[in-house]
């Protein structure tokens, strides 16, 4: 399967809306009260953006048979990564005013709400795997553990916090891939790790399989919005762009320019895909989705 064909957009196309009904369903309602603190979640969850995570997640899934719903898994996963781009967009953070084409969370709702928003999501996110799948709770547990682990201090958090040590430290590409690791790739590879866990019938040493590839493409995954934030616009990206530059950012293309830097998104590319391949199952849409992801443009 091709990321430009029928097949793959119909596909894509289903999981999506299966994302965004999943969405609706399986979070707080506006009406609940606090009212103003689940419209602040709402907001910045139904902004729009590409859902890669839980789709990563679903497809991953797809590669074998399973009993076992995805679905909430894949919310979760939105939700977590959306508190960290409501808590990367704050006036402490990176003081962002647009994301995803709209004003974001502390813009809309001020800063106090939309820390709170932030924190909500997260503690959503890890309740939402415990109560989904209390009937499996190896499950529950393993999920809740590679989602927990994604986000921990030493993974996202860790990385933003080298991210901001980054401003104003030494340039170094052991830091640099301290951050792509863990800021962003280690939940690109919970995705997919979390995805085939819940495949139950996926082969012995197939999740770490998964969660290797995972990372190779959420490493590429940042790359190419490292580029992007230098090449491209702010009507594309729907967010300030050379923000990076601005704000003093450590990225890959700062470090080793852009002809580099785009070679290296293809090496990890190749390598994520090779270790998709290697795991058998119907994993066309999983391989064709990781290809799309070194060509987007926003």
């Amino acid at each position: 399967m091709q990321p430009d064909s029928p097949e793959f957009s119909r596909q894509l196309k289903g999981f999506t809306a299966d994302v965004e009904s999943a969405l609706e369903r399986l979070t707080p309602s506006p009406q609940t009260r606090p009212a103003v603190i689940h419209e602040a979640m709402r907001h910045s969850l139904k902004a729009g953006g590409k859902r890669l995570r839980p789709l990563l997640c679903l497809a991953a899934h797809s590669l074998f048979p399973s009993r076992l719903d995805p679905l909430p898994a894949a919310v979760a996963l939105e939700c977590l990564h959306t508190y960290s781009l409501i808590h990367d967009d704050l006036p402490c953070m990176d003081n962002s005013d647009l994301r995803r084409g709209q004003p974001t969370c502390h813009k809309k709702f001020g800063e106090p709400v939309a820390l709170l928003a932030g924190d909500a999501l997260l503690t959503h996110a890890l309740w939402l795997l415990a109560d989904a799948y209390r009937d499996v709770p190896a499950v529950a547990n393993a999920l809740v553990c590679d989602l927990g682990d994604a986000a921990s201090s030493c993974r996202l958090i860790g990385g933003q916090v080298e991210d901001i040590l980054g401003e104003r430290g030494e340039i170094t590409a052991d830091r640099l891939d301290f951050i792509h690791h863990n800021k962003t790739a280690a939940l690109i590879s919970a995705s997919i790790a979390m995805g085939v866990r819940l495949a139950d019938s996926a082969p012995q040493g197939a999740v770490e399989s998964a969660r290797k590839a995972g990372l190779a493409a959420g490493l590429a995954f940042q790359i190419i919005d490292d580029i992007l934030d230098l090449t491209s616009d702010v009507a594309t990206m729907g967010k300030p762009v050379h923000a990076d530059e601005g704000n003093k950012k450590l990225t890959y293309p700062r470090l080793h320019g852009l002809e580099a830097s785009r070679a290296k998104a293809r090496e990890l590319t190749d390598e994520a895909a090779a270790g998709i391949e290697s795991l058998g199952g119907a994993g066309s849409f999983l391989l064709a989705l990781i290809r799309r992801m070194e060509h987007r443009i926003s």
